[in-house]
């Protein structure tokens, strides 16, 4: 019946997971209100695992109590790279309790003995999830770090889901400024910058006030008086990136800081008890069971500035830019259980229907939909609906023209899209084998598909999976399982557009070679004698970074000018296919214009487009083409 005229699944490793805790009454109020002495530590723990899913390579916490006698501990942190992380480190936690409440438990009340006598007992909670862009999976490499003084408002305790587009200046920065960095990573050096204009406000406040106080109440007035909005504006005026940066001062002052465009999220949420911050709405709702409706986005450019009493504003530090927050927290990186990343999913995989059934020839009859679990899911749902509405199109159509035969009526109206699950992932195979032959064997076999449900020779498969990036489980795996179903055509369908430029603000994409998009891109020119093109562009590269301009133009996006976004899939479908495949293989990838339409709030495309938001990103894809073009297997910033 006809009706009208990642990568895939090669998983991008996600955006770090940020979260902040601030108990804004003393400590005994939560012991005597929830019955227990970890009422911060199990909120913290809730946080984080309900944001695991954007970092699996380790965690870490970090927590400073207010106010202690000097002589006793205020900063605590553990970091983990334990297979299960979050859970070791809170296993730890608890450890620490019942090992000092052994022979105490008359004491398990007592906030002020707690506090004296037991770690992780603070008003101030940060937590750390970990997906490495670069560095070793060592527990050094782990947040939060930790920046240490016998003062207790030089103490900086940081944490952060970004990346900087400009390491080397602000290395370079730092080493002007007569200090001698331990390591040439953004981690270190936008530490170590804030941690440098900390101890520059906390002079300028000393010598304001040295005349009329003594030590040791000048201490006090020096955590009074503090300004953090200066110490981030002068910290972070020269930063290029995408960065939500949470901080802890030694005497419980905190700051949430988000980059001037809003590329990378943070949301936050207060009462009259706590001040809490996360990556994600839905890990705050279901940690502290309030309506989103309550929970606030920290703005482009601002600063959550918490002080030492509780009392918190949210402050701007930079000019904001345009905001580009990043479209892939939309599409792939954010949980689908926030309401409003569950609509935009669904209307990108309706929006998706008129090219489908393009590639289909219209013939519903003989196409069989389905998806690739569980990323892609909830785009499927739309594509569905979708579906369903152009049925109701034709319907509607049919009996106005006069469908005269019950026995045809019937038909039409009964008609519904064919949905089978034909793909599962088994979650228990690993491909640990590292043997290149034997690899792809195991790569091969970490899906199941379900058999007998496909009409050999007849029927089209269309699935759905949220993103294509390199291609290769498409080519290792997924097209042969679907192929030995027998089907006449495979239509592989993205959510969202060709990955086509690398990404340097937090996401694991940073390589040329990686993308399929910009093979294909590059095959084309070959194959139509356009290789003048690809020289061309290199050159202009060399000479922009040479010359010191590289930041003002992205060249590469010349590449793909002379392609339509359909000969690109094509030629995707053509590198993805194996030789030996039976059935004809398509691929559809969403348009950035319906990208668009689909998230409207969130229009960082930069990875798709090459539109960057920050000078930065024009050096990063430039330098990016020049290590493709020679070689060099490293990334660009």
């Amino acid at each position: 019946m006809r009706f009208g005229a990642p990568l895939m699944s090669d998983a991008i490793k996600h955006e770090c997971g940020i979260a902040l805790i601030r108990l804004r009454k003393p400590y005994q109020y939560y012991i005597d209100k929830y019955g227990t002495a970890l009422y911060g530590a199990n909120k913290l723990y809730l946080l984080m695992e309900k944001q695991v899913n954007r970092g699996q390579d380790g965690a870490g916490i970090a927590n400073i109590k207010l106010d202690v006698t000097p002589g006793h501990r205020y900063i605590s942190r553990y970091r983990s790279v334990d297979q299960r992380p979050v859970t070791d480190i809170f296993e730890k936690v608890n450890k620490k309790f019942r090992k000092a409440l052994k022979g105490n438990r008359d004491k398990a009340k007592d906030a002020q003995w707690l506090q004296e006598n037991v770690a992780f007992t603070g008003e101030v909670w940060m937590g750390h999830l970990r997906y490495g862009t670069h560095g070793a999976n060592e527990i050094e490499n782990c947040h939060p770090m930790l920046r240490q003084s016998n003062w207790r408002s030089r103490n900086l305790v940081m944490a952060g889901n970004f990346n900087m587009t400009n390491v080397d200046s602000l290395f370079d920065k730092l080493v002007s400024l007569g200090q001698h960095p331990k390591d040439k990573v953004d981690t270190v050096t936008v530490m170590e910058k804030i941690g440098h204009f900390l101890d520059e406000e906390n002079q300028r406040v000393f010598d304001r006030f040295k005349g009329i106080y003594e030590n040791p109440d000048l201490s006090d007035i020096i955590e009074e008086n503090l300004d953090i909005q200066r110490v981030l504006h002068r910290s972070c005026r020269d930063f290029d990136g995408g960065y939500a940066m949470v901080g802890m001062t030694g005497y419980g002052g905190a700051f949430v800081a988000r980059d001037p465009a809003g590329i990378r999220p943070a949301y936050y949420y207060a009462d009259d008890e706590v001040v809490v911050v996360a990556s994600e709405k839905p890990a705050i709702k279901t940690a502290f069971n309030v309506e989103y409706s309550e929970i606030k986005e920290v703005q482009p450019g601002h600063a959550l500035i918490i002080d030492k009493h509780g009392e918190y504003a949210e402050q701007q530090f930079v000019k904001p830019i345009e905001k580009k927050s990043c479209s892939f927290e939309r599409i792939y990186f954010s949980r689908a259980t926030d309401p409003d990343i569950y609509n935009e999913r669904k209307t990108l995989g309706k929006l998706l229907v008129p090219q489908i059934l393009k590639e289909i020839d219209y013939d519903l009859e003989n196409t069989v939909f389905s998806y690739i679990p569980n990323t892609a899911e909830t785009a499927f749902f739309g594509m569905v609906e979708g579906l369903e509405e152009h049925l109701y199109k034709q319907r509607k159509k049919a009996i106005m023209d006069g469908i005269l035969f019950e026995q045809e009526l019937d038909r039409v109206l009964s008609f519904r899209p064919r949905i089978e699950k034909l793909v599962s992932k088994d979650v228990k195979l690993r491909t640990f084998i590292t043997d290149d032959s034997q690899r792809d064997d195991m790569v091969a076999h970490v899906y199941d598909t379900t058999f007998e449900v496909i009409k050999k020779g007849k029927d089209n498969v269309v699935v759905v999976d949220d993103s294509i990036v390199r291609g290769t489980t498409l080519e290792k795996s997924i097209l042969r399982m679907l192929d030995r179903l027998g089907p006449k055509k495979i239509i592989i369908v993205s959510s969202a557009p060709q990955i086509r430029f690398p990404d340097c603000y937090g996401i694991d994409m940073s390589k040329f070679k990686e993308f399929v998009g910009f093979r294909a891109a590059m095959e084309l020119l070959r194959e139509r004698g356009q290789d003048n093109i690809v020289d061309e562009v290199y050159a202009q590269c060399v000479a922009a970074i040479e010359s010191g301009n590289a930041t003002e133009q992205n060249y590469v996006k010349a590449l793909f000018e002379p392609f339509t976004h359909e000969e690109l899939s094509r030629k995707v479908a053509q590198i993805v296919t194996p030789p030996d495949l039976k059935a004809e293989v398509a691929v559809v990838y969403q348009t950035v214009e319906n990208l668009h339409k689909a998230c409207p709030n969130h229009s960082g495309d930069w990875y798709f487009t090459g539109n960057y938001p920050t000078p930065g990103g024009n050096n990063v894809v430039n330098k990016a083409f020049v290590n493709f073009m020679e070689g060099k297997l490293v990334r660009a910033y």
